[in-house]
C-alpha cells in the first residue's frame, strides 16, 4: 500500500529534492514536528513564538520591524500586504518579473485593487528606472506601495533591491517598498533596514527548510502606521489586531505548534551555521549548477533563462529547452528512475524550460549528485549536451 510519502517498493537512499520549494529539511526540524502539542496555556508556546519572532529579525536584519505569522503559503502574505497597506480601491505598483509579479497582481485585482505594473522583459531582472518613472507618472500619489519580487522562481532571476529602493527613494514618492523575499530570505543578502524595505513578505518552505504552511509579514513602523490607517474590511490579515502579547491573537485563533517548534529549530540552524557561512554556501551550490548549464549549453541546445549573469539566483536556476522538447516526461524519468524531483517551468516558461533548486538542506555532495542525475536524465532523452558534471567538478575543486 502506498500514500503520498511512501512508495510502493523500498527505494534504497533518499530522493533528491531540487525543487525551488519545498526544499529539504534538516532532521532535527523534522524531529521537531513529532512533538506532542502543548495546551494554549503552556508558557512554552509563548516562549516559541517569541524564538520565532527574533529568530526572524535577526536573519531579515531589523532591529525595528515587527513580525506577524500566518498559518498560510506565501500567497496568503501576499493577501496580508495586500490588506494591510491598500486601501479599498486603492493603487499599487507591481514591478514586473514575470509569473510570480503577474500572480501577485491578478490577487490584488482580485480584492479589488487597482493595479499599475512595470513592463517585463524575458530574461532581465527588474528595471529600476521603470519603477521610477512609474512613480513620477503618479504626482496625486495614489500609489500606497510598491511591490517587488526578489527572486521570482519561476525565470530563476534575482533583481537588484538596493537599485529599486533607491531609484525609488529620488522620486520623492512616498509609496510603501514591500518585498516578497519568499524564494530569497536564506538564500541572498538581505538586510530589511538597510535596504528601506517597509515590509518583508515570506514563508517557511524554501530557504528557512521547514514544511510549507507559515507565512509571514515583518513591517517597518512607517508600514504598521499604514495599517493602523487604512480603513480596508479584514479579519483573518489584520496585523493590527494580531500585535499583541496574546498567542491567541497572535494567530487570529489557535497557533500551528508543531510548525513554530520547527521553525525554531531551523531557524537556530541558521543562526548556528552563521548567515554570512549560509550565504557562502548557497553561492556555492548555485555556482555548482550554473557552472553544469554552462557546461550543457555546449551542445547546443540547452541554456539559461536569466540573461544577466550577475542577476542569475542563487536559490533556483531555469534552465530553457529547445521547443517540442517534453519536461514533464524529463522530470518523471528524473524523478522515478534517477531519484531526483526538479521543477518544471510556470506561467509564460512552462513547457519552455525546467528549474533546478538549489536551497535549503543543502551541500556540495547532494549538489553533484543531482547535477549527475539530470544530467542522466537529458542524456536518455536525446537532447544534444556538452559536459555539465566535469564542469560543475571542476569549479568545486577550484574553489571557485
Amino acid at each position: 500500500m502506498s500514500d503520498f510519502f511512501h512508495l510502493d517498493a523500498r527505494v534504497p537512499g533518499r530522493r533528491l529534492l531540487q525543487s525551488p520549494g519545498p526544499t529539504p529539511i534538516p532532521e532535527a526540524v523534522l524531529h521537531a514536528l513529532m512533538g506532542q502539542p502543548m495546551d494554549m496555556g503552556d508558557p512554552r508556546v509563548d516562549e516559541t513564538i517569541a524564538a520565532c519572532e527574533a529568530g526572524l529579525k535577526q536573519l531579515l536584519q531589523t532591529a525595528q520591524g515587527n513580525v506577524f505569522f500566518f498559518i498560510s503559503n506565501g500567497h496568503g502574505a501576499w493577501e496580508a500586504a495586500i490588506e494591510n497597506l491598500v486601501p479599498p480601491g486603492g493603487k499599487v505598483l507591481v514591478a514586473g518579473t514575470g509569473h510570480f509579479s503577474e500572480s501577485w497582481a491578478v490577487q490584488a485585482e482580485a480584492l479589488g485593487r487597482r493595479v499599475v505594473r512595470t513592463p517585463w522583459i524575458e530574461g532581465l531582472a527588474i528595471d529600476p528606472q521603470a519603477v521610477a518613472q512609474a512613480l513620477h507618472d503618479d504626482p496625486q500619489h495614489s500609489i500606497a506601495a510598491v511591490f517587488v519580487v526578489h527572486t521570482d522562481t519561476s525565470s530563476g532571476i534575482t533583481s537588484d533591491l538596493a537599485a529599486i529602493g533607491a531609484a525609488m527613494r529620488a522620486t520623492g514618492h512616498p509609496a510603501l517598498f514591500v518585498a516578497d523575499v519568499v524564494a530569497s530570505l536564506g538564500a541572498e543578502p538581505f538586510d530589511m533596514d538597510t535596504l528601506g524595505v517597509d515590509m518583508a513578505v515570506g514563508a517557511s518552505q524554501k530557504g528557512l527548510m521547514c514544511p510549507p504552511g507559515v507565512g509571514f509579514v515583518a513591517t517597518s513602523a512607517r508600514a504598521f502606521a499604514a495599517a493602523q490607517a487604512n480603513p480596508a474590511p479584514r479579519y483573518y490579515w489584520d496585523i493590527v489586531a494580531r500585535k499583541s502579547e496574546l498567542s491567541y491573537r497572535k494567530f487570529c485563533g489557535t497557533s500551528p505548534q508543531n510548525l513554530l517548534a520547527a521553525l525554531r529549530v531551523a531557524l537556530g540552524l541558521l543562526q548556528q551555521e552563521g548567515l554570512p557561512q549560509v550565504l557562502a554556501r548557497h553561492r556555492l551550490l548555485a555556482g555548482l549548477v550554473h557552472a553544469a548549464v554552462q557546461g550543457w549549453a555546449e551542445g547546443g541546445t540547452l541554456g539559461f533563462f536569466a540573461q544577466q549573469p550577475a542577476r542569475r539566483s542563487n536559490a533556483v536556476t531555469t534552465v530553457t529547452v529547445p521547443p517540442g522538447t517534453d519536461v514533464d516526461a524529463l522530470r518523471t524519468l528524473a524523478r522515478e528512475h534517477y531519484q531526483v524531483a526538479f521543477a518544471g517551468a510556470l506561467g509564460p516558461l512552462q513547457g519552455r524550460g525546467f528549474r533546478i533548486g538549489h536551497l535549503g538542506d543543502q551541500n556540495p555532495a547532494l549538489m553533484l549528485g543531482a547535477i549527475g542525475a539530470i544530467e542522466a536524465a537529458l542524456r536518455a532523452q536525446g537532447l544534444p549536451l556538452g559536459d555539465g558534471v566535469g564542469r560543475a567538478v571542476r569549479r568545486l575543486a577550484a574553489g571557485e
